[in-house]
Parts: C-alpha cells; structure tokens; sequence
C-alpha cells in the first residue's frame, strides 16, 4: 500500500522572487514619494506666497501739520513714518522716506521727495539760494522742484507727492518713491 502521496511544492525561482521584489520595492518608493510630495508642495506655496504679491499699496501717511511750516513758503523737511510690510517681515511705524513740505501763497501745500531723481542722493535745501541741490552731482532745483540749472545731471524734476489737508490742520502725503536714473517717474512697486 502506497502511503499518502505528499505534494512537494516547486521551489520558487531566483528570477521570480527578484521580480517580485523589485515590484515592491518601486511600488513603496512611489507611495511614499506622493505621500512626501504633497507636505513639501504646500509648504512651498505658504514660504513663496510673498514673493508672489504685488507690491504694497502706498495710502496717505500724515506727515506733519500745518502750523509747522512757515507762511513764508520755505521748504521744511519731514520723515515719513508708516507700517512696513516686505515679504516676510511687517514693522510697524518706521521711517520710510523723507520729504520736503512748502505752504504756498494759495495757501496750499507741495511735497516733494527728498531723494534727487538722478543717482537717488539726498537733495539739501539752501535758504541762501532759494533752492535744493544735491551733494553728489550738483543737481539743482528750484523752489517748486523743477531743474533750476541746465547743466544739471538729472533727468527730470524732484518727485512730487500727492497731498491733502485733513481736518483742516494736518498735513497727509501719498508717499512713494520712484526710479532714479529715468526721465519718466516709474515708482519703485
């Protein structure tokens, strides 16, 4: 009597197993690629979001009030204090330029921006000329801002700001400042 028969499986072969290996091994990198993929594409989006913003909006920043500048129409220069937001980083109420203020006969108000339109120095104001000029390039302009010499460097007049007279004392500028260097004034976004 022959005893029961024992079915004697077929060893797996090397090229089989190596396959099947492979298989999941590819299929883990995969899974785990789409599973690191998708954290690291959010976290890229939140750390690169600022650099995709526009430039802040500039509003009107009160500068000074009217009592503080002389009736006789000469020129008194001002910081500019308001919030700061660069990409990442928002300080609150730091000096962001500085203008020059002058109280007309009209009894209106003109700002210009201190910084000269052709290399981006800090333009002076002499009372003794009745008019500013810049200690880097001899640039000149008169009392209202236009160049004042034609041998002057700069392409085109000091900036002016927008202004408005609040409350019927408080002096608010549109500060922004421009390209030095162009004849046009591009703003710096």
């Amino acid at each position: 009597m022959v005893g029961p028969v024992e079915r004697m499986e077929e060893p797996e072969r090397p090229q089989e197993s190596a396959r099947r290996d492979f298989v999941k091994k590819a299929g883990s990198i995969v899974i785990s690629g789409l599973a690191g993929a998708i954290p690291t594409c959010a976290a890229l989006t939140v750390f690169l979001d600022p650099l995709q913003r526009k430039g802040q909006r500039r509003d009107f920043v009160h500068v000074a009030s009217l009592d503080s500048l002389p009736s006789d129409g000469t020129p008194r220069q001002f910081s500019v204090i308001a919030d700061r937001t660069d990409a990442w980083n928002k300080s609150p109420r730091v000096p962001i330029g500085a203008v020059y203020l002058r109280k007309t006969e009209a009894n209106q108000v003109i700002a210009l921006n201190v910084v000269c339109p052709h290399a981006g120095c800090f333009v002076e104001y002499s009372s003794a000329q009745k008019a500013f000029s810049c200690p880097c390039h001899n640039s000149r302009f008169a009392l209202d801002g236009t160049i004042a010499d034609r041998k002057s460097p700069s392409p085109r007049a000091l900036d002016a700001l927008e202004v408005e007279i609040r409350n019927q004392s408080e002096i608010w500028v549109k500060f922004q400042n421009f390209i030095a260097g162009h004849a046009q004034k591009i703003p710096v976004s």
